[in-house]
C-alpha cells in the first residue's frame, strides 16, 4: 500500500500544526523531561566514585554524602516524572477532545450524498479511534522521543570522554542498527494504515448488523452475519499478526545491537582495564552510560511505531476534513430573516449519478401558504424534489427561489430554521418523548411541548404510559409503534412553527381511525404555511391547492384534484387504482361500491360546475 506524497505532506503539516498550537506546554514538558533525564545521570555517575573511591581507596566518609545525593536525585526524578505525566497527559487528552469535536462538526456539515455512500461505523472510527493516536504526538511520545535523543547525545559525549576508541566502535554498531530500524518502519507503516481501514470496515458492518438485528433474525441470517464479521476480523488478525511479526523483528534487532555493544565493552573495555588505561569504576560507569545511550534508541522503536500510527490517523482525518462542506462559503451568502414561503422551480434538473437524470427540467410555482401535493409512481422523483426544497441536494441546473431570491445564494442555516419535516421513516433519538418533540425547538417550555403533543393527538397513547411524556422511546424510537413515532414527529414539526412544511407520507403508518384524528391537526398545521405533501391516500391530497404528477423525473400533469380528474390523464389512472385498492381493502363482501367517474363523466361534471 503506497502513500501518496500530498497525503503524507498534509499529515506532517497537520502534525506540525498540532505541535505548534501546544508548543508552550510541550516545551515545558520537554524541560521537565530534560531535568528528569539529567537527574537520571546521577546514579550511573556515582558508580565510579563508589567503586574507585569508597571501595578502592577505603573512603568510608564518602558513603553518606554519596547516598544523600543519589537519594535526593531519585526523589526529584520521581516528582518530575509525576509532573511530566500530568502536563503531557492532560495536554494529549485536551487535543484529542478538540480534534474529535472538530471532525464531528465537519462531518455533520458534509453534504447528504456523503452519508448515502459512507458507513456509519467508518465515520465513528474516524471520529473516535483515529484521533486517539494523536496523544503520541502532543503527549508523552514526541517529548520522550526528543528527550531520549537528548539523553543519548549527552551519554555519547560522556562515553567519548571516557574511552573514544570503544565509543567509535559502539557508534558504528548503532548506526547500522539505526539504518535497519528506518528500513523496518518503512515496511510497517502501511500495515498500520491498513489496520485502521480494516477496523473501520469491520466496525461499520457490525453497526449495520446490530442496527438491523430484527431483519437479521427474521431471515435467520445470524450465521451469515457471523461469517461476514469473521472474515473481517480474520483480515484484522492477519494485519495485526504481520505488524506484530515486524515489531518482534525490530525487538530482535534491538537485542542483537545491545548484545553486540556489550560484547565490545567486554573485549575492548576489559583489555583497557587490564592495560591500566581505564579503572574498574570507569568501566562500570561506561557500562551504565552505554545503557543510557542505547535505551532511548530502544524506546524510539516503540515511540516510532506510535507516532506512525498517529500520522496514519491524521491522514485519514485529513481526508475527511478536506471534503467540501455544504455550507462552504456561507459567510458570503445572503442572510434570511422572515419569509413568506413562496417557492418556485425554474427549469430544475438533478442527477445522483452522472448521465442518469432523476429530475428533468421541472418548473412550478408554489405561492406562499399554498399546499402542493406530489404524486406519481415509485421512482418518479417525488422524494428527490422534496430533498431539493429541503436543500439536502442542490440542482444540477436551473434555479430554485424563495420569495424571489435564489436559494443557492441564501445561508442554509437561515433557510432551514423555517422548515418543518415529517418523513415516511421518522427518526427518534434514544430519549424521552418530550425530548424528541422538543428537538425542533430546544428553548420550548414544557407547556409548549405538551400543547404540540395534544395537537398531534399524541395524548391518546402517551396517557397509557406510566411515565407519560417522560417515557424513554429507545434507540430509533423502537419502543413505539410506527404510527406513534409518526405522531411524535408531527408534534415535533408543530413545535417548530415552520413557514415551509414537508409531509413525506406523513400518515403512511396510521390506521384509518388514527389518520382521521390526525388529519384535523395536519390541516391546522398546514394553514398559512407553504406545504409540500407526498402521499398515496386520496384524503391527504384532494384538498391540495395544486397537484403535480411526476413520471420519470418530469412533471406530466399539474392542477387541482378536480381539474386533473377531468383531464383524464395519468392522475386519473393513479386515482382509479387507489380507489380499487381502498375498495378491496375496506369494503365488505357484497357491499355496494360507487366507482369513480370516468373521464367523460368527470369532464361533464366539471363543465357543469
Amino acid at each position: 500500500m503506497k502513500i501518496k506524497k500530498p497525503q503524507l505532506l498534509s499529515s506532517w503539516r497537520a502534525a506540525s500544526d498540532l505541535v505548534w498550537a501546544h508548543r508552550y506546554r510541550l516545551a515545558f514538558g520537554l524541560f521537565l523531561l530534560f531535568i528528569h533525564q539529567l537527574l537520571g545521570l546521577v546514579l550511573p555517575a556515582s558508580s565510579k566514585y563508589l567503586i574507585d573511591d569508597v571501595i578502592g581507596r577505603q573512603r568510608g566518609d564518602l558513603i553518606f554524602p554519596l547516598a544523600t545525593v543519589v537519594g535526593v536525585a531519585t526523589i526529584a526524578q520521581a516528582l518530575t516524572s509525576f509532573a511530566l505525566s500530568q502536563v503531557l497527559g492532560v495536554t494529549a487528552q485536551r487535543v484529542i477532545t478538540d480534534v474529535r469535536k472538530g471532525v464531528q462538526a465537519h462531518v455533520m456539515r458534509l453534504p447528504i450524498r456523503f452519508f448515502d455512500s459512507t458507513q456509519v461505523g467508518v465515520l465513528i472510527s474516524r471520529v473516535i479511534h483515529d484521533a486517539e493516536g494523536i496523544r503520541f504526538l502532543v503527549g508523552s511520545g514526541l517529548v520522550q522521543l526528543l528527550g531520549g535523543l537528548a539523553t543519548a547525545t549527552t551519554a555519547f559525549i560522556v562515553l567519548v570522554i571516557l574511552n573514544w576508541r570503544l565509543t567509535s566502535i559502539t557508534l558504528v554498531a548503532l548506526v547500522v542498527f539505526g539504518a535497519l530500524m528506518i528500513w523496518s518502519y518503512s515496511r510497517l507503516s502501511p500495515l498500520y494504515r491498513e489496520r485502521s481501514k480494516i477496523n473501520a470496515e469491520v466496525t461499520g458492518r457490525l453497526t449495520q448488523s446490530l442496527s438491523g438485528i430484527r431483519v437479521v433474525k427474521t431471515y435467520s441470517a445470524e450465521r451469515r452475519e457471523s461469517r461476514v464479521f469473521a472474515r473481517g476480523t480474520h483480515r484484522l488478525y492477519r494485519n495485526v499478526a504481520s505488524s506484530v511479526t515486524g515489531a518482534s523483528g525490530i525487538n530482535a534487532l534491538t537485542t542483537i545491537a545491545i548484545g553486540s555493544i556489550i560484547i565490545l565493552m567486554m573485549v575492548v573495555g576489559g583489555n583497557s582495564v587490564l592495560a591500566g588505561e581505564m579503572t574498574l569504576g570507569g568501566l562500570i560507569m561506561y557500562t551504565f552510560f552505554t545503557i543510557l545511550m542505547a535505551s532511548p534508541l530502544v524506546q524510539i522503536a516503540v515511540v516510532g511505531s506510535q507516532i506512525t500510527e498517529a500520522l496514519a490517523g491524521l491522514e485519514r482525518i485529513g481526508e475527511i476534513k478536506r471534503m467540501a462542506t455544504e455550507d462552504e462559503g456561507e459567510a458570503e451568502r445572503e442572510p434570511l430573516a422572515e419569509i413568506r414561503g413562496e417557492i418556485e422551480f425554474h427549469d430544475v434538473s438533478f442527477e445522483y449519478n452522472e448521465g442518469a437524470p432523476v429530475l428533468k427540467h421541472v418548473s412550478f410555482h408554489a405561492p406562499a401558504g399554498s399546499t402542493t401535493a406530489l404524486v406519481g409512481s415509485s421512482g418518479s422523483g417525488k422524494s428527490t424534489l422534496i430533498s431539493l426544497v429541503m436543500t439536502l441536494n442542490r440542482p444540477l441546473s436551473g434555479q430554485i427561489t424563495i420569495d424571489g431570491r435564489d436559494l443557492a445564494n441564501i445561508r442554509l442555516r437561515d433557510y432551514r430554521r423555517h422548515l418543518g419535516v415529517v418523513m415516511q421513516d421518522n427518526f427518534l433519538f434514544d430519549g424521552t418523548i418530550a425530548d424528541n418533540i422538543g428537538f425542533a425547538f430546544p428553548e420550548a417550555t414544557r407547556e409548549q411541548i405538551l400543547e404540540a403533543g395534544r395537537t398531534a393527538y399524541c395524548d391518546e397513547f402517551i396517557s397509557t404510559f406510566p411515565d407519560g411524556y417522560d417515557t424513554v422511546v429507545g434507540e430509533r424510537g423502537i419502543k413505539l409503534s410506527g404510527g406513534q413515532r409518526q405522531r411524535v414527529a408531527i408534534a415535533r414539526a408543530i413545535l417548530a412553527e415552520p413557514n415551509i412544511l414537508i409531509l413525506d407520507e406523513a400518515t403512511s403508518s396510521l390506521d384509518s381511525e388514527s389518520e382521521a384524528m390526525i388529519q384535523q391537526g395536519l390541516r391546522a398545521l398546514r394553514r398559512g404555511r407553504t406545504t409540500f405533501v407526498i402521499a398515496h391516500r386520496l384524503s391527504t391530497i384532494e384538498s391540495a391547492d395544486r397537484i403535480l404528477v411526476l413520471e420519470h423525473g418530469e412533471v406530466v400533469e399539474s392542477g387541482t384534484h378536480e381539474e386533473l380528474l377531468a383531464a383524464g390523464g395519468r392522475y386519473l389512472q393513479l386515482h382509479d387504482k387507489q380507489r380499487r385498492v381502498e375498495r378491496d381493502k375496506f369494503v365488505n363482501p357484497g357491499e355496494e361500491f360507487t366507482a369513480p367517474p370516468q373521464p367523460e363523466e368527470a369532464l361533464s361534471a366539471a363543465n357543469a360546475a
